[in-house]
């Protein structure tokens, strides 16, 4: 049995790395395998395979961002039966990633057709070591992002293989429309085969899974899409009559680069967040308000050289050179 276990992670480790090289959708595949082994026939039985249904899979259900340009990369949207990756470059833009997260939960709450779906509540799952760097959701900060404290719970487990049980049981009773998985970094015990296995599950429920990476480098995982955000510069807050009121701040950006889909090459996208519509609207590179010495006027150093210093450097003293010893 082990053998054949062992046999089994091979082919679908190659399978994926195929998948990866063609652009396909690789817990798609993962699960079209997984279920060619569960239609086989039982060993010791007498009887004949039954064949191949030929007609056509359901379509599946799609979360559009709202932006032409990230849905047509995103083939319409994000799946809502699969694994989606969202990651942060380091913890001090763990804020930007986990708004990020609760805008799309919110939206998902606001574009469900399925009345049960958007009844639903969000199941937000952070192990202690993440939730000591990131720290925990805020009921109002949670309101503000357009999300219903109400309807959003959190689990707080000790350990990280205790998280990722919470996550496949909530995964598998199908009573929440959206869980997320927020980890710290790169974790050991958090691998392609632990990402492979919730993949499956939520693929099987049909409930999306949304990893939250604080911290975290590129690793291989059975995501579909996986973003990397980092926080942008809102533009001032606008008014009744089209005008931006000066010096204030607005609705919460993102810049949003999405590392893997079927794109072949990344692409970088600065959007902003309407939690009263929620909805997203992409901000152009000339409306970002800029930092300062950001874009500089002049391209030379931005403090002059220093002038009448008080005095020069002090020479060296004595230097000594030991022998070395035998």
């Amino acid at each position: 049995m082990a053998e054949a276990a062992v046999a089994r992670e091979t082919l679908f480790a190659l399978r994926e790395t195929i998948a990866r090289l063609e652009g396909r959708p690789i817990p798609a595949l993962a699960a079209v395998a997984h279920d060619m082994l569960a239609d086989k026939p039982a060993m010791g039985t007498v009887g004949i395979a039954k064949p191949m249904s030929t007609q056509p899979m359901p379509e599946q259900p799609l979360l559009p961002i709202g932006v032409d340009n990230l849905d047509a990369a995103l083939q319409g949207g994000l799946p809502l039966d699969a694994l989606t990756e969202i990651r942060s470059l380091g913890l001090r833009d763990a804020g930007a990633a986990s708004g990020f997260a609760l805008a799309l939960a919110a939206r998902l709450h606001a574009q469900a057709s399925d009345a049960v779906v958007s009844k639903s509540p969000i199941l937000w799952i952070g192990d202690t070591v993440a939730t000591m760097e990131a720290g925990l959701p805020y009921a109002i900060g949670v309101s503000d992002f357009g999300l219903e404290p109400a309807a959003f719970l959190q689990a707080s487990p000790r350990k990280l293989d205790d998280a990722l049980w919470v996550a496949e049981a909530a995964l598998g009773s199908a009573a929440f429309a959206l869980v997320i998985l927020e980890v710290r970094g790169n974790p050991a015990r958090f691998g392609l085969t632990e990402s492979r296995r919730l993949a499956l599950r939520a693929k099987a429920a049909g409930r999306p899974l949304f990893l939250l990476r604080q911290g975290g480098e590129e690793e291989a995982s059975s995501a579909l899409f996986r973003f990397s955000v980092e926080p942008a510069p809102a533009q001032a807050r606008p008014l009744p009559d089209g005008s931006l009121l000066g010096g204030s701040i607005g609705h919460p950006a993102f810049r949003l680069t999405l590392e893997k889909s079927r794109n072949p090459a990344p692409l970088s996208i600065t959007l902003e967040w309407n939690a009263h519509d929620r909805r997203f609207a992409p901000i152009l590179d000339t409306q970002r308000p800029a930092f300062p010495g950001e874009y500089a006027a002049h391209s030379g150093a931005d403090l002059p050289a220093s002038a009448d210093r008080p005095d020069r450097a002090q020479a060296l003293g004595s230097v000594l050179a030991f022998d070395r010893q035998a």
